[in-house]
């Protein structure tokens, strides 16, 4: 059995890939520094070492260079969120085998550890970053699927990405958090497409437009005759789901009875339909989102917290548009494009005027928002780029289309937003030390982007 040494310092990607690696026949051990990988390392050595090369007390290059002074027959990948072909060349030259870059796809990497330890890696170093460019293209194409999900350049969508392509193909029940609009189903359905149950059914029912007496029949379908208006037989969700995934949308305003009966489907993976006495047994994975606090309801006894826990196997939450703003062109881009196909339109792109209205906009309604501003825009538009004249007022002068109190709403709303936000970033710079290449990671942004934030609220 071959040994791998996993060293990342993230808690959440060390665990994954821990159980990922032992799941297909590795023995594996972690460490969260390059100091307690040198001493796992000096104790008992390793066929394999997979190292991100951002860690606190060394950087991977430096690290890989002790690695090989230890041990020259072990085996390193680097993994980096960096696409700069010349780091690549530098740590292969140093002796890594290969090296892949975030988000990582487990097949990917299985088939990378595969190679190495079969010894079937290209010894080149300009061999590697091409067959590198090519994996990093094909990863793109692949992202951007038929269910529209984008794959944005920002640090907080690469760090969503990265938990997404590991948490995809374990058994996990996953709750995703997010504001309204910020793409909560899109991010359920990439998880189902890269899980092993991609080949069977993706159900998604909205908890918060199910009303209450009809949410049994809806989760778990009836008998003929069993309640007024049952005039035949219907199967419910879980059971349109066997086999698959079933995302619960808003899961937070279930009720308290239907709380109770999705627990036991959880717990004993069968059910009963309404007016039926016959065990159906299920097998699903569960999905969940909503754009509350959960651990909020559940001290005020509005969610069962026995069911939380069950649903919270693994957690992703989704940035707000107005936290990642390197994501604006990339999602511009995709919904032009959109908005051109339905529409017969061939704009080409945004006004300098109007990418600059985009980037100072706090956008509340997310990428909902943006995919339905540039809808309207490119109708609007006659000539090759949208232009200021196409957008809505508030974006384009900052006044509300309607009644004048909206702007007073729109102002309550922006200053919370940034209250909240500046808020944030003082308790992190504080958590960090004043560290701010530490806080902006923390915060899922980069370096440039804090430093912004900091001016604009005089910290």
């Amino acid at each position: 059995m071959h040994k791998i040494l996993v060293v990342d310092d993230e808690f959440d990607i060390l665990s994954l890939l821990e159980r990922y690696l032992t799941k297909h026949g590795y023995e594996v051990s972690t460490a969260s520094t390059a100091g307690a990988a040198l001493e796992n390392l000096s104790e008992s050595p390793k066929d394999l070492v997979i190292t991100d090369f951002r860690l606190p007390d060394m950087n991977g290059l430096e690290l890989l260079k002790k690695i090989k002074e230890l041990s020259v027959d072990t085996r390193v990948i680097m993994i980096t969120g960096y696409s700069d072909i010349r780091m690549a060349v530098e740590v292969i030259k140093y002796g890594a085998a290969d090296y892949l870059t975030k988000p990582l796809y487990p097949e990917e990497l299985l088939n990378l550890v595969k190679e190495t330890l079969n010894g079937k890696t290209d010894a080149h170093p300009s061999g590697k970053t091409e067959n590198a460019a090519k994996k990093s293209s094909q990863r793109k194409a692949k992202t951007e699927s038929d269910t529209g999900f984008i794959l944005g350049s920002s640090p907080a969508s690469q760090h969503l990405h990265q938990h997404i392509a590991m948490v995809a193909p374990t058994p996990m029940s996953v709750v995703i958090t997010g504001e309204t609009g910020t793409g909560k189903e899109y991010v359920a359905r990439r998880i189902h497409e890269l899980s092993d149950r991609s080949e069977g059914p993706f159900v998604a029912i909205d908890c918060g437009a199910l009303p209450k007496d009809i949410a049994g029949s809806e989760f778990f379908g009836h008998e003929q005759g069993a309640f007024t208006g049952a005039l035949k037989s219907k199967d419910g969700k879980f059971k349109l789901a066997h086999g698959g995934t079933l995302f619960l949308d808003e899961v937070g305003n279930l009720s308290y009875e239907i709380q109770m009966k999705l627990l036991r489907v959880l717990q004993e993976r069968k059910f009963t339909r309404v007016g039926g006495n016959k065990d159906i047994e299920v097998d699903v994975r569960i999905l969940t989102a909503t754009n509350e606090d959960l651990k909020t309801a559940v001290k005020k006894g509005r969610f069962r917290e026995d069911l939380y826990y069950r649903l919270n196997e693994f957690s992703l939450e989704l940035s707000p548009l107005r936290m990642r703003p390197e994501d604006l062109d990339d999602f511009t881009e995709k919904f032009i494009r959109n908005a051109n196909e339905l529409l017969n339109k061939e704009l080409s792109g945004l006004s300098e005027e109007v990418r600059d209205k985009f980037l100072a906009y706090d956008w509340p309604g997310n990428l909902r928002e943006l995919r339905n501003v540039i809808k309207r825009a490119v109708l609007l538009s006659k000539g090759e780029k949208i232009e200021l004249t196409a957008l809505p007022g508030e974006i384009a002068y900052g006044e509300p289309e309607g009644p004048n109190d909206r702007g007073n709403a729109a102002d309550s709303l922006k200053s919370a937003a940034e209250n909240a936000e500046r808020d944030k970033i003082i308790k992190v710079l504080e958590q960090t030390g004043n560290n701010k290449s530490k806080a902006a990671r923390l915060l899922n942004i980069d370096r440039k982007t804090l430093y912004n934030k900091l001016k604009n609220y005089d910290i």
